[in-house]
């Protein structure tokens, strides 16, 4: 789900565990108001970063199946950047595939080809970042000028 709303489901992955649509709605409630929740939370009442014109570079831990970076992709695409730059450290094939469709560049240096993969399995040391980490990055790339 990206931040103005709009969801991305993986429907392949929704038939093959048996979800209902009522199940479906239920959780995309619940990530809805999660989503409303961290968005205030991290920006701290400031409005979003103008990103017209500008390149956005996305970043995270590693692509599993790509669909929460899809729903970054997208979100950022809204804001009309020049272009959108997808740097993740590790990723299935399948994931850097699907989003190279969708961004304008994807930097992986380690691609697993493995039938599953989960991200943690590409880490020899894991640990969710916490929210407090994430507003004292957020903090310091404020100060830095960079949005």
């Amino acid at each position: 789900m990206t931040w103005d709303g709009r969801v991305f489901l993986n429907r392949a992955l929704m038939a093959g565990l048996g979800l209902s649509e009522a199940e479906v709605g239920a959780a995309v409630a619940k990530a809805r108001k999660s989503v409303e929740e961290r968005m205030e939370m991290f920006s701290g009442g400031r409005p979003e970063p103008g990103l017209f014109g500008r390149t956005a570079i996305l970043v995270d831990d590693g692509l599993a199946t790509g669909y929460t970076m899809l729903a970054a992709v997208e979100a950022v695409r809204a804001g009309s950047p020049r272009e959108v730059i997808v740097a993740v450290p590790t990723g299935s094939l399948h994931a850097v595939e699907f989003i190279a469709r969708k961004a304008d560049l994807v930097v992986c240096p380690n691609i697993r080809t493995g039938r599953t993969f989960a991200v943690a399995q590409a880490y020899e040391r894991w640990h969710d970042i916490t929210d407090r980490e994430v507003q004292e990055l957020l903090i310091q790339a404020r100060d830095m000028g960079l949005f």
